[in-house]
């Protein structure tokens, strides 16, 4: 966060005096601050490019400007993809099935048919051409045959579903996020559901998981009596993704539960699904689809960036992970008149409360920006 200018009034005999604290709140995309009669201007959660405007501004004043930063317009859209950058594992994972990244992106996880997980660190985070290998974990006591990958948030457990005996592992990290720390696993069987179990995915409070499986081309949804703990897995229901595509890789959730999204090896596709029950698999409706043929001829999995602005396909025609955007941040533009403007005005860098200070003494024909807050 950054420190926040204090802000006085000073009289007319000089003595700082404390401004009376008069706000409102502003909508739209082209809001007009009326500095005449409020000092604190709440903009409230942006929700397109905004381009802000000062009107009837006293001689000398001084006013706030307060707004939730960095909503995208494209957000969880996959039609909104712009291809970027993609990264290629070589010889390290010639049959790459499974990929996640911790939730800061400075950390990317890749399972395949080397029976290990491999761990990466990124040195720009979410740029999935910073990675570099840090090491692995051997799972080939369990499998050969790796497919989907999960973590729990605080990286203390790992997750494995495979396709040989169809079961998923549930791995205990003692060091969080360090795969080499990872101990003695404990499974489920899923084979009553599905003989070709591909992907999985938790709900994050982890009383959910999702398994998608292609012998019968459905989504099946299982409950967890105990947060985390696969030994106390229950199956639910199921989803048919049969109209889409009929070689079914993986699935990941929209943290809302809102969404899924499904990644299908026949088509080469990421097929995008509502769902009108958070959580609720059975009120899936098709939405929209996203050809990857282009990128990757055997795609496998996909992950997407928390805020939606990001989403990483991985395959294994190319041996690699392709990174697209989705989407853009929503822009501030302010007056010529202000100086002083850092870069973040223009495009916010990152999610949360921004709040600008100004002042005037020359009616807004000049206007200081005097303080900058990012909560």
């Amino acid at each position: 966060m950054s420190k926040q200018t204090d802000l006085v009034d000073i009289s007319q005999d000089g003595i700082p005096v404390q401004p009376v604290f008069k706000p409102v709140a502003v909508t739209g995309a082209t809001p007009s601050l009326n500095v005449g009669s409020y000092n604190f201007f709440d903009q409230g959660t942006l929700t397109a490019n905004t381009t802000v405007s000062f009107a009837s501004v006293p001689t000398n004043a001084k006013w706030s400007y307060s707004f939730n930063s960095n909503v995208a317009t494209g957000t969880w859209n996959i039609t909104t993809a712009v291809y970027v950058t993609r990264f290629a594992f070589g010889s390290t994972e010639t049959s790459p099935m499974g990929i996640f990244f911790r939730y800061d992106g400075l950390k990317m996880y890749i399972t395949g048919t080397t029976a290990k997980v491999h761990e990466y660190n990124l040195s720009t985070a979410w740029d999935v051409n910073t990675a570099t290998l840090v090491q692995f974990h051997n799972v080939s006591g369990d499998t050969n045959s790796p497919q989907g990958l999960f973590f729990k948030p605080d990286g203390t457990k790992m997750f494995v579903v495979e396709d040989q005996s169809n079961r998923v592992f549930q791995y205990t990290l003692s060091t969080a996020w360090d795969v080499s720390t990872a101990g003695s696993s404990s499974l489920f069987s899923l084979s009553s559901q599905d003989a070709q179990v591909q992907g999985v995915f938790f709900k994050p409070d982890g009383l959910k998981m999702y398994m998608i499986g292609r012998a019968n081309d459905k989504i099946y949804e299982y409950n967890l009596s105990t947060a985390w703990d696969i030994t106390t897995l229950s199956y639910s229901q199921n989803f048919s993704v049969a109209p889409r595509d009929t070689t079914p890789r993986s699935v990941f959730l929209k943290p809302d539960g809102l969404k899924f999204y499904m990644v299908g090896g026949h088509n080469n596709r990421i097929s995008e699904y509502n769902l009108s029950t958070a959580w609720d698999i059975t009120t899936s409706s098709y939405l929209q689809q996203f050809d990857i043929a282009a990128y990757d001829t055997s795609a496998q999995s996909a992950f997407f960036k928390p805020d939606g602005q990001k989403v990483y396909l991985l395959g294994n025609g190319d041996d690699d992970v392709n990174e697209f955007n989705l989407g853009t941040p929503a822009t501030i533009t302010l007056p010529s008149s202000v100086i002083g403007t850092p870069s973040s005005i223009v495009t916010p860098s990152r999610s949360g409360r921004v709040t600008y200070d100004f002042f005037t003494m020359n009616s807004g024909t000049t206007v200081n920006l005097i303080g900058e807050e990012i909560v």
